[in-house]
């Protein structure tokens, strides 16, 4: 059975993409940094469902603490399937956004995604199959105001995907970067009400966390065999 680790697998976009790779047949890491409880509980859903899944408890921000839970999941075996969607927001304009507000977010996106990545592509390698998807955003592909922090980390994170699809791309494994648009989670309730997201989105719409996953679920399987260093936007026609 091929494994796969989502990072931040216990948020919304997280856990759909968790369950729609536990319906594929993977055995399913759940990751959270803060939020395990929700994790294994996401990880006894799929269970329940048939599936196979575990939690894992750990901060992608923190070299050491990604390592030390890394070389545990490792004894089973490779990781095949990697999807690096642990990410945060931290929003405010340059002008007034402080050091912490800067480092804090880039260090969860991007190198947090280094932190993940680089210690499983070997035994990946190994393998002579592997999927890697990083989940970007539209702000990293257009930019938006108030986020020159969380751009920069989605826009670096596409550059990276497209440098790695090249080094790897011989030993059968794929790297592609999905970039969402607004998609619906309790954040974007909160912070796009209906009106603003009807006049921003040419779809009318937010699209919903399980249409990521279902993109995720494709790229992740033998199908997308020949698709790799690609950014692949699911925003509703917003560019």
């Amino acid at each position: 059975m091929k494994r796969a680790l989502v990072t931040g697998g216990s948020g919304a976009i997280g856990a759909a993409i968790c369950r729609a790779l536990a319906a594929d047949g993977l055995h399913v890491v759940v990751h959270a940094n803060s939020r395990l409880d929700a994790a294994q509980v996401l990880a006894g859903e799929i269970r329940a469902a048939g599936g196979s899944a575990e939690a894992l408890c750990f901060d992608v921000a923190s070299a050491a603490d990604t390592s030390a839970a890394l070389k545990k999941l490792l004894l089973d075996g490779a990781i095949q399937v990697l999807v690096n969607n642990a990410g945060i927001h931290h929003d405010g304009i340059l002008a007034g956004m402080s050091q912490e507000q800067w480092h804090s977010v880039i260090d969860v996106s991007l190198n947090g995604f280094f932190n993940v990545t680089q210690p499983l592509l070997l035994p990946m390698l190994r393998t002579r199959w592997g999927r890697i998807v990083n989940m970007a955003s539209i702000a990293g592909v257009m930019g938006n105001r108030g986020q020159a922090n969380y751009a920069a980390a989605k826009a670096g994170l596409i550059g990276a995907t497209k440098s790695l699809a090249q080094e790897v791309a011989s030993r059968g494994v794929t790297v592609n970067a999905v970039a969402p648009g607004i998609i619906m989670s309790p954040m974007i309730r909160d912070a796009f009400p209906p009106e603003t997201i009807h006049n921003l989105v040419p779809m009318k719409r937010a699209g919903e966390p399980e249409e990521v996953a279902a993109l995720v679920r494709f790229l992740a399987s033998d199908q997308a065999a020949y698709i790799s260093a690609q950014v692949i936007s699911i925003n509703g026609a917003m560019a």
